[in-house]
């Protein structure tokens, strides 16, 4: 049976994936990039071939190259490949989706999926990402979120609406093509001045998906919070605490 989680139902994960369709600049300038421990972690000696499923625009497939892996990369979104092409070249990047890739049988031996798992239905999903491994290939899947155990952060996810932030003992489901699932977190901080925060609250899906009236309220909102509640100015720079979970499985 599959490993337990929290899911979202078709239509809502069609919903708010649909918020990510353009603004890949925009995503790319703004959001944080992952910890290389959590690539080095994933990544077992002796692979030579990774694909990034879900890559929008690069961020962890970098990690790959910077590796020495040969990288290809998948994305639904038009906007975000072409992001992804400018900034990397040198990775083979392709429409598709973690449920149909479009690419070879055992043709890698490490597929990636950094941010994106929960907007994949995680069966179909799974049964695809294992057709596309090599035996015995390994599945990551890695998660950014705020360190909301730190009190200012986790009030500031709530005005951000930072709807990734997973409760201790999350864990992602993954059919039964994958085994022996097992977990690496990686605590960082990202160094971000006040309207980095803000631009970074417009890269989200909430934000994205929002009408004016909400949207000027959380504005209003990260105003008073960074400017008047913490005592921020707009020079200060602010060490931003991230949690990266790094998950892996083997192809059974």
């Amino acid at each position: 049976m599959a490993r337990g989680g929290p899911r979202l139902d078709h239509g809502r994960r069609l919903e708010l994936a649909q918020s990510f369709q353009d603004g890949g600049e925009h995503y790319q300038r703004v959001r944080p990039g992952y910890p290389a421990d959590s690539a080095d972690w994933l990544v077992p000696s002796g692979a030579r071939d990774a694909v990034d499923v879900g890559a929008g625009t690069g961020k962890f497939a970098a990690l790959l190259l910077e590796r020495g892996l040969s990288v290809a990369a998948v994305d639904p979104s038009a906007d975000m490949l072409e992001q992804l092409r400018a900034h990397y070249p040198e990775i083979a990047a392709t429409p598709g989706t973690a449920e149909a890739t479009g690419l070879p049988d055992s043709a890698f031996d490490v597929v990636s999926v950094a941010q994106a798992w929960h907007w994949c239905d995680p069966l179909p999903a799974s049964t695809e990402l294992a057709r596309i491994l090599r035996p015995g290939g390994t599945l990551g899947l890695i998660w950014n979120q705020l360190d909301t155990s730190v009190p200012w952060v986790h009030r500031l996810s709530r005005i951000m609406h930072a709807g990734d932030v997973y409760k201790p003992g999350f864990r992602p489901v993954v059919g039964l093509e994958f085994d022996g699932l097992e977990s690496h977190m990686t605590r960082w901080e990202d160094s971000l001045s006040t309207a980095d925060i803000v631009e970074l609250t417009k890269s989200r899906s909430y934000y994205l998906r929002a009408g004016e009236a909400t949207r000027n309220k959380v504005l209003a909102n990260l105003d008073w919070y960074l400017h008047e509640h913490l005592g921020h100015n707009a020079q200060d720079l602010i060490a931003l605490p991230y949690l990266t979970l790094t998950w892996r499985a083997r192809k059974a």
